[in-house]
Order: C-alpha cells, then structure tokens, then sequence
C-alpha cells in the first residue's frame, strides 16, 4: 500500500506542476500587443539614359538591369554590356534607362518603380510599351520588379539571373506579360535549374513565354542575345493590353 500511496502522491504533484506550467503559459501567450512606427530610407540611385532623336512623339522606354560587376560609382560601367552596348553601333528608337546599383546593395524593386514613374513624367514615354531586362544580377531584379509591378511591362527579358521563391509560388502574377528567357547550359554561377524551374511553373498559366537554352554558353548568355537586333525588334512589337 506504502508503495501505491508515493506513486500516487508522486502524480498529483506531477499533474499540479503541468497545470501550473499550462496555466502560466496561456497567460503569456494570450498578450496581445501593436505596434506603430515608421520607418523611413534614403536611397541614391545613378543612371544613364539614351534619348530617342524624337523625343515630341511617345516612345517605348527599355529598362536595363546590369550585373554584380557593373556596381558602383562609375556610370560608364551601365555601358559594357546589355542595350548601351548595342548603341554604340546601331540605333534604338526608343528612351533607354539603365540604373546603377550601388556598391554593397542590391536592386531593390521600389526604388526602380520610383525612377520609371519619374522618367515617365519627365519624358514622353509610351506607357504601353515599357520593356524590361537583365542579366545575372539585373535578371534577378528584373523578376522581383516585374512580380512586384506586373501592370507596368509589355515585356520581360530575363537573362542568366535567380530566380527567388516568391516568383516562383506567385508565377501566374504575370501571366499577362510576354516573356524572353534565356540561359546558358554551362552556367558555372547561377545554376540552370533557377530558369528551369520558373519556366515550368510560368507555362501553366502563360501562354506567350519562350525559354532559349544556349548549349555551349556558361554565365555569359547575354552577349549572343543584345547583339542581335532581333531581341528588339520583338520587344518593340509587344504592346501592353
């Protein structure tokens, strides 16, 4: 009997202690609470803009996101690759735009919306026909800034860049946007398997996307695909519903 009444004692304290716990930690976890604060940025962002040589009728505007390499103070370097290459040889009709990141930041989706609304009423700019591309890092930027502001672009460019999960969960956001991808196969950077993906998700629910895998291309895709007029000319035919 001895032995039946400590075990049993040995319970009620046992069970006392847990209803003392769980009384305790409802208590806490029924606070509730707000809170109410603001918090204000300042962000700085350089960019180079090529003007079309008739600026009174309204123009498409091309948006170019550089790479990691192209960061910093230096504008020139918005120059080496992507549509300000193409310029130094051949005409675009049409406002060019390629903002620089700074050094240690990455493209933040709101401040670019912010600098396409200010060339915007700066500039005659076609709102039907605003284009967007990248590559690497500026293709990255380019997929949060075109989730983020779907009713902006007549197309998407997006060239050798990650992809982050939110585009991939929200892929039918821009459904409405023809879409340009391209990727090299070889690409020892930002893996393939980034463009892969979204491309499956994207193509159950968009009709107008085309997914160009160059086989013998590593991190650079981008050369082969601003050099030639052709990407353009496809870009400048896409017109916003």
């Amino acid at each position: 009997m001895k032995s039946f009444k400590i075990v049993y004692v040995m319970k009620k304290y046992v069970l006392l202690v847990l209803f003392l716990f769980a009384q305790f930690t409802f208590s806490q976890s029924d606070i509730i609470g707000k809170i109410k604060t603001e918090i204000i940025q300042k962000k700085e962002l350089q960019y180079a803009l090529h003007l079309p040589e008739n600026t009174k009728e309204k123009k498409p505007l091309l948006i170019f996101l550089h790479g990691s390499g192209e960061k910093g103070t230096d504008i020139e370097l918005v120059k080496v690759h992507g549509p300000f290459k193409y310029l130094k040889s051949n005409e675009i009709d049409a406002f060019v735009l390629a903002p620089q990141c700074p050094e240690n930041e990455y493209w933040d989706s709101e401040v670019l919306y912010r600098l396409i609304i200010k060339i915007q009423k700066e500039y005659n700019v076609d709102a039907n026909r605003i284009y967007l591309t990248g590559l690497s890092m500026g293709g990255w930027g380019a997929w949060n800034l075109a989730f983020a502001h779907p009713e902006t672009f007549a197309a998407l460019v997006p060239i050798a860049g990650f992809v982050d999960r939110i585009p991939k969960v929200e892929n039918c956001k821009i459904k409405d946007i023809p879409i340009q991808m391209f990727h090299g196969l070889l690409d020892d950077v930002v893996n393939i398997e980034n463009s892969i993906n979204i491309y499956k998700s994207l193509k159950k629910c968009h009709s107008n996307i085309n997914f160009t895998i160059f086989d013998d291309a590593n991190h650079d895709s981008w050369s082969r695909v601003y050099d030639d007029p052709k990407i353009y000319e496809w870009m400048f035919q896409q017109i916003k519903k």
